[in-house]
């Protein structure tokens, strides 16, 4: 993970969703903290870096859950 926050002391690791995350953090001119996983294209924000991590972690979920190639139709 990289960040440009120094004080934020989070690990991606925490969320199943963003182990194979490469993760970027910061905190931008309105004093939200973003969250990017660079793998997915995914962003998140959040009041917290830890709050960015935990939304980021579920739409990444939502993202792989959206984008899963196993339709289960064996007909096709």
């Amino acid at each position: 993970m990289s960040s440009d926050d120094p004080d934020a002391d989070v690990d991606p690791t925490e969320y199943e969703a963003l182990e194979d995350a490469d993760v970027t953090l910061y905190e931008n001119e309105h004093g939200l903290h973003i969250a990017d996983d660079e793998v997915t294209g995914v962003s998140s924000q959040g009041p917290t870096p830890e709050d960015a991590l935990r939304n980021l972690a579920e739409a990444v979920r939502s993202y792989r859950e959206a984008t899963d190639d196993e339709t289960g139709d064996d007909w096709l």
